[in-house]
C-alpha cells in the first residue's frame, strides 16, 4: 500500500500508535519530507519535532514515518519516488494529499492516530478521500518547530483518526491538558454558501444537510462575500513560500520528481510585491470570515466539492479547504455515509478545536 517510508516502533507497547508524516523529525531518523534529494542528504534528526515529543509525553507508541506528496505540495497524494499510497476504501481513486500515508495507515488500523500537516488541505482531504476524519488546527496553535515548511504563513501540522475519539486522542498528543470534557457543542450553525464558480455535487450538499438535521442542529444559512477572491490570494502566498523553502533542491539532479519540480519553477517568478498584495488581501479575508464566525459559532459545508479523482489525474482541487488555511481557522472533517468523498467539514473560530470535536461528535453519533 505505500504508507510508510520508514517504519519504527517507539515508545510504550500499550500506548496509542502514531504514524508521523515523514516531514516531521523523529529524532534518529531521516525526514525525507517524500523527496529524493532530502533522501539522498540522509540527514539524520538530532532532535524530535516539538509535536513528536509531546506525543512521546503522552504515552504515544511511534509506529514509522508515513509516506506523503512530495515536499507536501501536492493534493493527490501520490508520490512516484518512494511508490503510490493506496486508498484502501476506493484503490482507483486517489487518497488525498499531501498527508496521503497518514491517512492509509489509519485506515487499515496501522495506526491509531496520524500526524498530518496541512497548508492548503493536506489533512482534511486524504480524511475526506480515505472516509475517516482529519483536523486541521488553528495556524500557530501547535509549534512548527522540527518541520519541513511549504508555507510558513499557512503551514499547520493536525492529526487523522478514524473517528472524532480519534481525533481527541491526536490533539492530546500535539497540545497537552487538551479535553472536550465539560465542552458543549455547538447548536447554531452556519451553513456556508459556497462560492458561485464551485458547483458542489447535489449529493455532497444532501449528505451535509440531513447530517445537520439528523444532529438536531439550529442552522443558519451564511455568506462569504470573498470567498471568490481568495484563491489568487492563496496561491501568490504559498507559491512564493514554498518556492523560498525548496528552491535549493532543485539544483540536484533529479532530485525533485517532475510534477512538484514543475510546480515549484512556475512560482519562481512571483514577485514580492505581488505577495505583500496577497498578504493584503488575506488579511481581509481572514476579517471576512472571523465576522462571519462572530455571529456563527461554526460554519458547515462540504470536504470536498466533487468525488475524489482517479489515480491517474494530476491534480485533487479544494476549492471548499484550502480558504481556511488563509483564515488560520481550525477545521475538522469527518465522514458521512455515502459515495467516496462524502464529508462535512466545520470550521470555528482561532482556539476553537475542543468546540470543533465537541460538534463533530454530536454529527457523529446522529449518524
Amino acid at each position: 500500500m505505500n504508507q510508510w517510508i520508514q517504519q519504527l516502533d517507539e515508545g510504550p507497547a500499550d500506548g496509542p500508535r502514531l504514524a508521523v508524516k515523514d516531514a516531521i523529525d523523529v529524532k534518529g531518523a531521516v525526514t525525507t519530507a517524500g523527496c529524493q534529494a532530502l533522501a539522498d542528504r540522509a540527514v539524520v534528526a538530532d532532535d524530535d519535532a516539538a509535536c513528536v515529543t509531546t506525543a512521546r509525553a503522552a504515552g504515544a507508541r511511534i509506529v514509522g514515518k508515513s509516506n506523503l506528496h512530495e515536499l507536501c505540495f501536492g493534493t493527490t497524494g501520490l508520490n512516484p519516488t518512494f511508490g503510490d499510497p493506496v486508498n484502501p476504501r476506493w484503490p482507483d481513486l486517489v487518497p488525498g494529499g499531501s498527508s496521503s500515508g497518514s491517512a492509509v495507515a489509519v485506515v487499515l488500523e496501522e495506526a491509531d492516530v496520524g500526524y498530518g500537516t496541512d497548508t492548503g488541505g493536506s489533512v482534511r482531504l486524504p480524511a475526506a478521500c480515505c472516509g475517516i476524519a482529519g483536523l486541521k488546527t488553528t495556524h500557530g496553535r501547535v509549534s512548527l518547530e522540527g518541520v519541513w515548511p511549504l508555507s510558513p504563513s499557512l503551514d499547520t501540522i493536525g492529526p487523522l483518526a478514524r473517528d472524532t475519539a480519534g481525533l481527541v486522542t491526536g490533539m492530546q498528543m500535539l497540545v497537552p491538558g487538551f479535553t472536550v470534557d465539560g465542552v458543549d457543542p455547538a447548536t447554531v450553525v452556519g451553513r456556508l454558501a459556497t462560492a458561485p464558480d464551485v458547483s458542489v455535487d447535489p449529493a455532497f450538499d444532501r449528505a451535509v444537510d440531513d447530517a445537520l438535521r439528523d444532529a438536531e442542529m439550529n442552522v443558519e444559512p451564511v455568506e462569504l462575500a470573498g470567498w471568490d477572491r481568495c484563491g489568487r490570494s492563496f496561491a501568490l502566498v504559498i507559491g512564493y513560500e514554498a518556492w523560498r523553502s525548496d528552491e535549493d533542491l532543485l539544483a540536484i539532479p533529479g532530485g525533485v520528481h517532475d510534477y512538484v519540480g514543475e510546480r515549484l519553477r512556475g512560482c519562481a517568478g512571483i514577485t514580492a510585491d505581488a505577495y505583500d498584495e496577497a498578504l493584503r488581501e488575506k488579511e481581509q479575508w481572514t476579517r471576512e470570515v472571523l465576522a462571519l464566525l462572530a455571529r456563527v459559532p461554526v460554519i458547515a459545508l462540504p470536504t470536498l466539492h466533487e468525488a475524489p479523482v482517479d489515480v491517474d489525474a494530476p491534480f485533487l482541487p479544494n476549492p471548499l479547504v484550502f480558504p481556511f488555511n488563509l483564515a488560520g481557522v481550525p477545521a475538522v472533517s469527518i465522514p458521512l455515509p455515502g459515495g467516496p468523498g462524502t464529508s462535512l467539514q466545520l470550521v470555528a473560530a482561532p482556539g476553537g478545536e475542543e468546540l470543533l470535536l465537541a460538534t463533530a461528535a454530536r454529527v457523529e453519533a446522529s449518524l
